[in-house]
């Protein structure tokens, strides 16, 4: 059962089995579905999105589930990939179209899980409506990622981390709170972070299991092999956003996109959290988005 005492969001929340174990997913307001994915990193959950929750559950009937391993979702020793990953978005699709008489759904996500997003619209466009990409990993430059399915793990580096049963030592030294606040600051490319998110990322650290997921995506098992394809074979309507300061603002790869016609590209004044800084100028940018999904 999902951890109660690990819940990221003040909101009503249901449960979806994917994989054999259960997904958190908070649930709020009435209208269209639209789902909300939160980025990886070593403390991560649904309140990294809380502002956009908030915000659309005036107007959305709003969803936001913690990943596998992290929130109130399961974290078991298990394998961390992208397939994991996408499937729990194919089965809470699923379930949320099913909630809504198979209306297709417009999603937004964090970083690193725009990779899981664009796998899950890639192998079923028909779930969605929109995707709105917020601080996309897979775009600096650098090499290409043209590889076929699959991950970039280094196992070497897994079994290292977990060596000698140290994997929770390790974990307990990169989340530590001054650590957490280090990192945050880097995503902000600012000191002046978000107090309640920086708490909730500590706490989080300290839920039992909490370090498999993230040993993984320090491993590189969580990043596609193949992002570039699924960038390249997306045909649903796109919304690209980024900001223009901290660790997450080379979009160099960005280039090629910008002549085609489902995409749309945003850069905003913010590190790569944008709805903690400018929750208003990026809903109006979002909306205009909707707007011209709405219309086409």
């Amino acid at each position: 059962m999902p951890d109660t005492d690990f819940a990221a969001l003040s909101a009503p929340r249901l449960q979806v089995t994917s994989g054999g174990e259960p997904v958190a997913v908070y649930v709020d307001g009435q209208g269209p579905p639209m789902l909300l994915v939160h980025s990886v990193n070593a403390a991560a959950s649904a309140a990294e999105v809380r502002p956009l929750f908030e915000h659309y559950a005036r107007q959305h009937t709003v969803y936001a589930l913690d990943l596998p391993g992290f929130g109130a979702s399961a974290r078991t020793a298990r394998d961390y990939t992208p397939r994991l990953m996408t499937d729990a978005l194919h089965d809470v699709l699923a379930h949320v179209r099913e909630r809504h008489a198979g209306a297709p759904v417009d999603a937004l996500a964090l970083s690193l899980s725009c990779e899981f997003l664009a796998r899950a619209a890639v192998e079923r466009p028909s779930a969605l409506r929109s995707l709105a990409l917020v601080s996309p990993t897979g775009f600096s430059r650098g090499p290409r990622r043209p590889g076929r399915n699959g991950h970039l793990g280094m196992p070497w580096l897994l079994r290292l981390l977990r060596g000698a049963g140290s994997g929770q030592t390790v974990f307990r030294l990169l989340t530590r709170p001054g650590v957490i606040r280090y990192f945050l600051q880097r995503t902000w490319g600012s000191r002046r972070i978000d107090e309640r998110l920086w708490a909730t990322a500590v706490h989080m650290a300290r839920a039992p299991g909490a370090e498999h997921a993230p040993l993984h995506f320090i491993s590189g098992y969580l990043f596609s092999r193949d992002v570039d394809a699924l960038y390249d074979a997306l045909q649903l309507p796109v919304w690209l956003s980024h900001g223009v300061r901290g660790d997450f603002t080379d979009y160099s790869r960005t280039e090629r996109l910008r002549g085609r016609a489902n995409w749309q590209l945003t850069e905003l004044p913010t590190g790569a959290l944008p709805q903690f800084e400018v929750l208003g100028e990026m809903t109006a940018r979002y909306d205009a988005f909707l707007q011209t999904v709405q219309v086409a």
